[in-house]
């Protein structure tokens, strides 16, 4: 799973976001993302990909996207999915 944080103190700013990739009963992939403020229920959304390869891309390309906003990647410590 990849975490992503966003911060500005001064504009009232701290949002999550938070992706992974996952296989579905049906054979397809799933790219499972969910968003929102720091300490608050987020939003989640899937898009279904036929291939590996293609939800690999996607979720590489919001990866470049999330980045360019601002958000940064966080590690969340050992033991943590």
């Amino acid at each position: 799973m990849i975490h992503l944080t966003r911060s500005k103190p001064s504009g009232k700013i701290h949002r999550f976001y938070a992706m992974h990739l996952a296989p579905t009963l049906f054979g397809d992939w799933a790219l499972v993302a969910e968003w929102g403020r720091i300490g608050s229920p987020g939003t989640v959304r899937e898009k279904l990909f036929h291939t590996q390869e293609l939800a690999d891309a996607a979720l590489a390309k919001r990866l470049r996207a999330k980045t360019r906003r601002g958000y940064i990647r966080v590690s969340l410590g050992r033991g943590t999915v």
